[in-house]
């Protein structure tokens, strides 16, 4: 007979109680864009405040990590359709916004951020969509001027589709105020900066229930561990559902490749085609990164699981080397995916979801552009309780 002295949270020692795993007065779950900046943001406004990050995965799981860089807020093919579900002009506006408070919060040379415009392209085949997206630059100019300040966002960028080398390309459309930036520094300045504001970030650390009462909330870790929290703010984006189900919001997993360098490939921009459910862009290091084709198959990407599929494997590659690289058959160095998290409106939830509990997910693939914003609001929502 084994001599087993069972108790809950054996493996914890003392210090790892009082340090990382003791009473929290807000615990958030998820250590991406919005979870980081939630909790940073809070800590300004409540410097006494204990504050923890418990993320499942050794770093961020859902999309912070995995997306393309893309500083943008919409091309003009993506702007015609989200008109139809909601009021455009705010919804750019809190893009904007956003992604200026990220650009404040941790500056331009921590993001490595490049002002450098971008391009949306269409095929000679689809000089109808190009035509329609082409005749809409006015009006979206006018119309995004107040938020933007600048009284020219969109311009027609055809004559310059040579300079690229691309192939079967006959218009291009131009955003002037798009820029690219850094995931993986955008992370790691933010992971500094919560540590140096005293906010413990617990990797490895997934929660698998949350157990509340008028006298606060109990957050159940696979890990075997408790953290009792006053507060809790839900930032998993993608993963919602897990832990409130009856939250409107649906899993999008984007798939994406990057080549091995190309010295000789000057691809100055980021870059969006089929309305933004293809794009790619150039890295500093000379590799192409392209992803998406998530519409080839909905329901099939409506998943949480990572993971890459030919289908979309395949469409990314004959993009690359029939439209981005024609005559070329780069190597592909790196694969991945990441989890987007998508519903029937534009706008995120920001909100309480039962006393003590705030959900700040769904930005509908927009995360970079809005992560910071959200955390913003979340952290004020936080408190002032």
């Amino acid at each position: 007979m084994t001599d087993v002295f069972l108790m809950p949270n054996a493996n914890l020692s003392y210090w790892e109680h009082q340090s990382f795993f003791g009473p929290a007065d807000v615990a958030i779950i998820g250590a991406g864009l919005v979870g980081l900046t939630a909790a940073i943001y809070l800590k300004q406004q409540r410097p006494g405040w204990r504050v923890v990050v418990l993320e499942r995965g050794p770093l961020p799981s859902g999309a912070s990590t995995k997306n393309a860089g893309f500083a943008c807020f919409g091309s003009i093919s993506e702007l015609i359709e989200q008109e139809k579900r909601g009021n455009l002009q705010a919804i750019v506006a809190a893009r904007w916004a956003g992604l200026a408070r990220l650009r404040a919060l941790l500056g331009d040379a921590a993001l490595d951020y490049r002002p450098v415009g971008g391009y949306e392209l269409f095929r000679h085949e689809e000089a109808g969509l190009a035509a329609e997206c082409r005749d809409k630059i006015d009006y979206f100019n006018v119309l995004l001027a107040p938020v933007i300040g600048h009284a020219r966002t969109f311009r027609d960028a055809s004559a310059e589709a040579g300079q690229f080398g691309f192939g079967g390309v006959g218009t291009l459309l131009k955003n002037e105020h798009e820029g690219s930036l850094d995931a993986g520094r955008m992370m790691r300045a933010l992971l500094a900066r919560a540590w140096a504001a005293d906010v413990p970030v617990l990797t490895n650390c997934a929660v698998e229930n949350v157990e509340s009462s008028p006298a606060g909330h109990h957050l159940h870790l696979a890990n075997g561990a408790t953290v009792a929290a006053g507060q809790v703010l839900l930032a998993t984006n993608a993963f919602a559902t897990e832990l409130l189900p009856e939250l409107a919001v649906t899993p999008g997993r984007g798939q994406v490749l990057v080549t091995e360098p190309l010295p000789d490939v000057q691809l100055p921009g980021t870059f969006h085609y089929d309305h933004g459910y293809a794009y790619f862009r150039q890295l500093p290091d000379h590799r192409v990164l392209l992803g998406g084709g998530r519409n080839l198959d909905f329901e099939a990407e409506e998943t949480t699981a990572p993971g890459l599929t030919r289908t979309v494997q395949h469409y990314l590659e004959n993009l690359l080397r029939e439209v981005i690289l024609p005559g070329q058959q780069p190597r592909i160095d790196y694969r991945w995916s990441g989890v987007m998290g998508f519903g029937p409106a534009l706008a995120p939830i920001i909100d309480w979801v039962r006393p003590g509990v705030l959900a700040a997910v769904r930005c509908n693939g927009m995360g970079v552009a809005l992560g910071a914003g959200i955390g913003w609001q979340a952290a004020q929502k936080l408190a002032t309780g």
